[in-house]
Order: structure tokens, then C-alpha cells, then sequence
């Protein structure tokens, strides 16, 4: 399969969903312009923050029309006092007053959007084209917060590889490749059952097999990094997981039944792994990027995962199409 296909079938199935997903950054023409292409190819339901004159002026100056999206301005929203509220007693233990709350969701598109799904105007927010990873997820973590069971905000890969006889015909899903530099035990956890959902709702892949990656393979070397390691898959043990999974284990052993049957003869993934979890952002980064370079692999990421939402986080450096790309998955996934 290739990426062009799996991003075919995603927004068909956000089309059949019909739902509303907020883009807050309209300061950005790239997001008017792909507000526009959601709109007129029906991917989903398209919600604006901003002032309505503004918006609409920046969509003839990009020649399109954002007819049909619905546009929240913050400084006129008439349910801002309920929206204050709910910011302040979600984090009124950490100082946050009626003031700070209504000046926050006033001026900070990315509070206000974080806001509309919360309270479920929508059902997830495109953002980051005009602002840093970490004002995305502090607005997303502030607001949304962490999936029941979960403690952890990660993110993933899809990766499409030239490789059948590797993962699921090829797929492969990476993680954590964007946000947390050394997980600890149970983050590495926390993001392997992540990693697994993302895995079904996105890459079509039923029966993830989740590999812990290291140096080691079940006790071939020690030290912290690889108890670290060992000591998510007790985790996972002991949470009674809905997928198979194996480690520590060394990446041949993870994706080659041969070298399994040497090195991990009792594992129970058998050398079919097709989820990776890296043991820091430094190899998830470096993996993922080899796969591209060297093996021309194909990428779809990184996607936040972890919330109890889905809210999106783009590059800076993103194109139009992966802004209408991420809103199709933010829809998809609204549904798990």
C-alpha cells in the first residue's frame, strides 16, 4: 500500500462521519486555504476561531471561499462565562483565576479551540502550523487532559515500508517519535497501548504485535535503560492488555521470525512485530528517519495519541494538504 491510498481511505471514512473539527490558527492562509478544500471536498465539518470580517477577507485574498464553516469569535462568544468556568475549576489548583481563564480563552486560540472540545462543539483540533509543539499540548493537556488509564502524552508514526514480508504488509507503526525524550517505565507503557490504537483505528492493522525495543533481548545485556525497558512489559503485563506483545527485545528479533526463534524462542510476537516502541525519542527519531532516507519508506506523522480527545499537533513547516490530511485523522479517530 502505499501513503497516497491510506490517506484516501481515511478521508473516506471522515466523509461518512461528518464531523465538525476546529482549526484555530487563522492567522494562517495555509490553514484558510485548507479549511477551504474540507469544505468543498465535504472531509469534515469545519469550525474557525477568529474575527469573522478578518477570515473572510484573508480567504478572498487566497482566492477561496470558507462558505459553510462555522466561526467562533472569542471576544463575541456567548457562552464565554461557562467556558471561563470550566477553565477555572479545571485548574484552579494550579492558580488559575476567573481573570487569568477569561483572559487565556480571550486571547488564545488555542485554549478557546481546546475549549470547543471539551465541551464538545467539535470533535478534535487541528493546530500548530503557527505555533510551537509545546503551546499545542499545554492547551490540549490543560484542557482535554489524558485518556481514562492513560498518564501520557506521546506520539506516533505510521510508516509505509517497500518491505511486505515486514510488519503488516509493510505498515509499521513507530513510537514515540516527537515528545518525550527518556519515557519511564510507564510511559513506555502508557505509549505502547497508544501506539496499538493508533495501530487499529488508522493502519487497518487488527492484531497489533507490539515490540519494546532495546539493545538486549530478554536479558542478553543489563543495565538501567534496559530494566527501564523490561520493566514496562511487566507493566503491560499487569494491565491485561488486548494485544500481543514482546521485550525488551533487539529490533531483529522484533521483525524477523528466524532470529526470534534463536534469540526469543518464547516470545510471544514471534518475530511478527508491526507496532515499535522506541527506548527514547533519540532512536524513535533516528529510526524513523533511516527508514525514510535509506529504505524510502513513506511517513505519516507524528500523531499525538495519549488524550482524551484527539487534538493534533502540525509542523510548522507543514503544506496545506497536511493540514486537511491531519483534520481527516482528528475526525476518524474522534470516533474510538
Amino acid at each position: 500500500m502505499k501513503l497516497s491510498s491510506l490517506i484516501e481511505q481515511i478521508k473516506m471514512k471522515a466523509k461518512n462521519l461528518g464531523k465538525k473539527v476546529v482549526l484555530p490558527e487563522t492567522e494562517d492562509e495555509r490553514v484558510i486555504q485548507a479549511a477551504a478544500q474540507l469544505i468543498s471536498e465535504g472531509i469534515v465539518k469545519v469550525v474557525l476561531v477568529g474575527n469573522e470580517d478578518e477570515i473572510k477577507a484573508s480567504a478572498e485574498k487566497c482566492g477561496v471561499s470558507v462558505e459553510g464553516a462555522e466561526i467562533y469569535n472569542p471576544k463575541k462568544f456567548d457562552q464565554m462565562d461557562d467556558f471561563v468556568h470550566e477553565l477555572f475549576k479545571l485548574r484552579e489548583k494550579k492558580g488559575m483565576t476567573l481573570e487569568k481563564a477569561r483572559k487565556l480563552l480571550e486571547h488564545d486560540n488555542l485554549y478557546f479551540g481546546a475549549m470547543l472540545v471539551k465541551k464538545e462543539y467539535v470533535v478534535g483540533m487541528v493546530a500548530g502550523s503557527n505555533s510551537p509543539t509545546a503551546d499545542v499540548l499545554r492547551a490540549a493537556i490543560h484542557i482535554v487532559g489524558t485518556k481514562p488509564g492513560l498518564k501520557t502524552v506521546s506520539s506516533s508514526m505510521i510508516m509505509i515500508t517497500k518491505t511486505p514480508e515486514y510488519g503488516q504488509d509493510g505498515i509499521l507503526i513507530f513510537g514515540d517519535c516527537g515528545v518525550i525524550p527518556k519515557p519511564t517505565a510507564e510511559q513506555l507503557a502508557d505509549i505502547a497501548v497508544s501506539s496499538a490504537e493508533k495501530a487499529r483505528s488508522l493502519a487497518n492493522i487488527s492484531d497489533p504485535k507490539v515490540a519494546l525495543l532495546s539493545f538486549s533481548t530478554y536479558g542478553s545485556a543489563s543495565s538501567d535503560d534496559v530494566t527501564r525497558v523490561q520493566e514496562a512489559a511487566e507493566i503491560l503485563k499487569s494491565r491485561n492488555v488486548d494485544f500481543k506483545f514482546g521485550g525488551e527485545l533487539q529490533f531483529d528479533a522484533a521483525v524477523v521470525p528466524s532470529v526470534s526463534a534463536k534469540k526469543a524462542p518464547n516470545s510471544e510476537i514471534k518475530g511478527e512485530a508491526n507496532v515499535l516502541i522506541f527506548p527514547d525519542l533519540g532512536a524513535g527519531n533516528i529510526g524513523y528517519k533511516i527508514a525514510q532516507r535509506l529504505a524510502k519508506a513513506e511517513a505519516l506523522g507524528p500523531l499525538i495519541q495519549g488524550l482524551a480527545k484527539p487534538i493534533h499537533d502540525l509542523s510548522r513547516g507543514c503544506s496545506v494538504e497536511d493540514i486537511v490530511n491531519v483534520a481527516a485523522i482528528t475526525a476518524v479517530e474522534s470516533e474510538l
